[in-house]
């Protein structure tokens, strides 16, 4: 009884022990068993036995049982630069002999074909060796055939675009097939005339494309570039001193065509104020004499209406001239213009007799001789002599008809 008990504890014993070990095992290598997929990675499995390549990339859990999972990322960001610890940045050569160390970015994005994925998977095995090889290989390969074609100063200035569009380009699709030329140029710090190789790019007149020396293999594997960014170019030290004196004589020359144009400015404001000016005094002169024609033009009208005022004034007069002879003619015809001689002889009588107040003579004789003599006096008869005359002379008769 005793022993069968013991036995019973004893395989409990036994079985508890294993499925401790068990459960320790399968806590430790759950790991190995599934594999977590991110939504912006590529998870690639190779079976433990088998060695079979499976391709997973929709995010979630999948299957690992033990196989070895290598991550991807579907895009990333790959740097050439110097940090503090390593320095990635790109060795160039200009075709005028100036060397630089190139400085940036570019962005690739990864194929989604499974088969494209495992050949990548199978020769470069993990996504650092995939850049270190291949992306940067490429890139590296990409700026060292642009450098030909270009000098230092264009790189710096003038073809600065040109160039990262150059390196984009030969290192998505291709280097380019190119020709060396020998040409003249001038110096342009020394000034002096010299013979220069350039490099140029060969194109296809036939069809328009340009002809590549290779297929890229980023293009051959299905991986895109885009968003290619430099930083910087650090240039050796012969090269930045020949930037730096060409960039101040360049300065020089563009302030000195700056003053030029100042001047000229200045020349011109002052022609177009002068224009300006004596366009005004034109203008302010023929208002002036608008003016006065204006002024003149109206006196001509205020002196045409005087004349015409004067003629009908004229005309008045010797309508009121004729109207008042006219009048008094009929007056004349009709009482023999009896008043105007009535009034002569009033005046003629008032003279007269005013006459006669004043004469100091004697109006009576003081003594007269002989018995016949005249009964009148002289002065008297004189008198009325005068009297009759005037009314002679004025033709009035002062009988009573």
């Amino acid at each position: 009884m005793r022993n069968s008990i013991g036995r019973i504890s004893l395989r409990k014993k036994i079985i508890g022990a294993v499925l401790g070990i068990t459960l320790i095992v399968l806590t430790f290598s759950i790991g190995g068993l599934f594999e977590d997929v991110d939504a912006g990675q590529i998870v690639v499995i190779q079976a433990p036995i088998t060695g079979k390549l499976s391709v997973y990339k929709e995010p979630g859990w999948v299957g690992q049982w033990f196989g070895k999972a290598t991550h991807y990322e579907k895009s990333a960001q790959f740097w050439f630069n110097t940090t503090k610890n390593v320095d990635r940045s790109i060795d160039v050569r200009w075709n005028d002999a100036g060397t630089a160390k190139i400085s940036g970015s570019v962005r690739y994005k990864m194929p989604l074909s499974d088969d494209r994925i495992i050949e990548l998977h199978s020769i470069y095995g993990s996504q650092e060796a995939l850049e270190n090889d291949l992306i940067e290989t490429n890139i590296k390969k990409s700026i060292y055939m642009t450098g030909p074609l270009m000098s230092s100063k264009e790189s710096y200035a003038e073809k600065r675009s040109y160039l990262i569009q150059l390196i984009e380009d030969q290192a998505a699709r291709g280097v380019y097939q190119t020709i060396q030329k020998d040409i003249k140029a001038v110096d342009p710090i020394s000034g002096q005339e010299k013979t220069v190789t350039v490099v140029e790019i060969q194109y296809d007149t036939t069809n328009g494309n340009t002809p590549r020396q290779e297929v890229s293999p980023l293009k051959r594997y299905g991986i895109t570039l885009s968003h290619l960014s430099i930083e910087g170019i650090k240039y050796d030290d012969k090269v930045e001193s020949q930037i730096e004196a060409q960039r101040k004589a360049t300065m020089e020359v563009q302030t000195a065509m700056a003053k030029s144009k100042e001047a000229e400015q200045r020349a011109l404001t002052a022609e177009k104020e002068g224009e300006a000016r004596a366009a005004e005094a034109k203008w302010e002169q023929e208002v002036i004499a608008a003016k006065e024609v204006t002024q003149a033009e109206m006196r001509r009208k205020v002196a045409e209406e005087d004349v015409k005022t004067a003629e009908l004034h004229k005309k008045q007069m010797i309508l009121e001239g004729e109207g008042e002879a006219a009048k008094k003619r009929l007056v004349m015809q009709a009482d023999g213009a009896l008043k105007q001689k009535l009034d002569t002889w009033l005046k003629a009588e008032e003279m007269k007799w005013n006459a006669f107040a004043q004469f100091k003579g004697n109006l009576v004789p003081l003594y007269q001789s002989g018995s016949a003599g005249n009964n009148g006096n002289n002065a008297m008869q004189y008198m009325e002599l005068m009297g009759l005359k005037a009314m002679k002379d004025i033709s009035l008769d002062m009988s009573t008809k």
